[in-house]
Formats: C-alpha cells, structure tokens, sequence
C-alpha cells in the first residue's frame, strides 16, 4: 500500500496560541513538508485547490511545480484539481510540465469540487455544476491519450485536430477521481476504470463499505481487470509520540475548521466529545500514536483492501513543527509497518 499526505495548505489563527499563520508563511512550509516526506520515504504528496481566504493554495500546479525540483522520488498530485471551472487543456499541459520536471512522478486527482467559490470566480454557473465536470473529464481523458485531439464542446472549446504540448514525461499521466461518497460520482469513475480516492472525513468507516462495493461492482462490469484495481482512502490524521499529545494538540486547530465550515453548511460545532468517540478503533479519526494509526489504517483495509491511503493533518492553524514531526512519524513508524503487513498477506 502506498501511504501519504494530502493538504489543503489552511491558514489561519489557532485557537488557542493565537499564532497567526499567514500564507507568506505557509507556502514555504508547505515545501519544507514536502521536501521532508520525500526524505522520509512517503510515496505521495499531493495539494488541494481552494479559492478561499482560510487556504493559501489556489494553483496546485506552482507549488507542484516548485516541489518537484524538491524532490526525488515522491508521487506529486493534486488533492482535488476542481475541473469543473478549469480548462482542462491547461490543466494538462500545467501536469505534464510538473511530469517533465519531476522525472514523471506527477498525478492528476480530478474533482467536482466541495466549495462553489470558483463557479463565479470564473463565470461558471452551478446549475451546470455535474455536466460542467462530466465534459471536461471527457476532454482530460481524450488529451491524456491523444496528441492531437478535435473536439466538440457545449462547456469547453471546440478544437479541430490540434496538437496539446508538452506532453509528459511518463506515456499518460495518472489520472484519479475523487469523491465523498456521491455514488454518481464513484460510478463515473469505475465506468471508465479511473483509480479513485474516497474521502472519509465524518461517520464510521463501515458506513463507506457499500460505496466501495459499489465501485468493485461497476468497475468489473464495465470489463476492467480487477486486479489493476486502484483505490485511495483519504482521511484526517494527526500523529504524536503519544495518543494524549495528538488528541490534545490535534483537536483545537481541527475544531475551528470543522465548525467555520460547519456554519456554512448547517453542521453543529465540533465537540471534544465527538472528537474523542471518532478516536475509536473503528472511528473516522486516525489521531494516536504510530501503533494507533497503524492499527487503523490496517483496520481500514480490512474493509476496503485500498491500495494508497492519504493522511490530511495539517488542518487549520496547526503548528509547523507539529505537522513537520507527524511527518516524520508517519514515515519512518507507519508507513514501513504498513507496507511489511501488506506485502506478507499478498505473499
């Protein structure tokens, strides 16, 4: 199994330091981040795009770009890129220049997007917000398999026979789905045998079972080998060197972001209490000490035998140092425990 980070890059003010972090600040931790999980052995890394005043990353593709002269051997994807009001040629061109410089380590994650910021930002209109999405990933799939491509557009462009520069390093680039649990969503992807990343932000792990069944289903009838079957679980994730410490400096960043967005979309306020019953063996919460999170994480596995697993721990104002050493820990403990477990029960 493949393990790794994903980040949306959040500033903001801690709750309870009141540290402001600024994206001044931000966005060279986030390279030093990424940089130390190539040193410790991670597999992927991936950033997410945000048009909001609480994210400092609106152009995965720059920090990419800048990390990939970085690094040397981890995966570089987006976490999502929101192609519904992006042009997807230029989303491939910007991927296949991230490809070219890292060497052919750069991914796609492609998604609908769970803020609506960028639909107006770019003159885009919501009521068109699934055909919007399920066009351009059309588009994507045809440049990644074309060099040249003549297309007809409703929401894109029409293109008569032109050839899309530079193409990657790698013969394709990776092209995943993410989704957060929309089964519309998940058939789309199995229907086109695309890899797909879920995201498990809330609930109980078992309540994803049927959607990951739902995906096996689709994706085998559609006529792909299920072998070649690649999926990716992403969840919020926080490691200390003890599970008191991670809770205890993991829960006040993670309860600011949870309720700010929980105001706009009708959720009450975290609490410590909700906080902690998602800290339970079989919770959504992968918040512990190493052995926590291992047992997690293979817990997990037993029930959606996923092939890459994504851990999103620096939420909100969290301090640089704590995410730099969560790093550390998820590489060097977790993940070779992980990759030993996987490996002797495929043999």
């Amino acid at each position: 199994m493949e393990i790794g980070i994903y980040t949306f890059a959040d500033v903001g003010i801690h709750p309870i330091t009141k540290k402001v972090v600024t994206p001044k600040e931000r966005i060279p931790n986030l390279i030093e981040e990424i940089e130390l999980a190539d040193q410790v052995g991670l597999d992927v890394f991936a950033i997410g795009e945000h048009h909001r005043p609480d994210y400092a990353v609106s152009a995965p593709s720059v920090v990419l770009g800048a990390a990939a002269v970085k690094t040397k051997q981890i995966k570089l994807s987006s976490a999502v890129t929101v192609l519904s009001s992006d042009d997807p040629v230029r989303v491939f061109q910007q991927f296949s220049t991230i490809d070219l410089l890292s060497g052919g380590r750069a991914e796609i994650m492609a998604g609908r997007g769970s803020f609506i910021e960028s639909f107006p930002l770019f003159g885009y209109d919501l009521k068109d917000y699934d055909e919007l999405f399920s066009e351009k990933l059309e588009m994507l799939l045809q440049l990644n398999e074309n060099e040249f491509i003549t297309w007809k557009g409703k929401h894109t462009q029409t293109i008569n026979n032109r050839g899309v520069y530079p193409r990657p390093y790698q013969n394709k680039l990776p092209i995943w789905i993410a989704v957060g649990g929309t089964p519309e969503s998940i058939v789309r992807a199995a229907e086109h045998g695309l890899p797909m990343a879920l995201a498990i932000i809330g609930g109980t792990p078992t309540g994803f079972v049927p959607h990951i069944q739902l995906y096996r289903d689709v994706y085998k009838k559609a006529g792909y080998d299920i072998n070649k079957l690649q999926l990716s679980i992403n969840s919020h994730t926080y490691i200390a060197d003890d599970s008191q410490q991670a809770a205890d400096e993991f829960f006040p960043p993670y309860a600011e972001v949870m309720t700010r967005i929980g105001k706009e979309r009708g959720w009450p306020p975290a609490s410590r209490q909700q906080f902690d019953a998602s800290l339970s063996p079989k919770g959504s919460l992968l918040v512990g000490s190493p052995q926590q999170v291992i047992d997690k994480i293979l817990y997990e596995h037993e029930l959606f035998g996923h092939t890459r697993f994504l851990a999103q721990m620096s939420l909100g104002a969290l301090p640089h140092n704590k995410m730099m050493h969560a790093i550390e820990l998820l590489g060097t403990k977790v993940a070779p425990a992980i990759r030993k477990y996987t490996i002797s029960k495929k043999e």
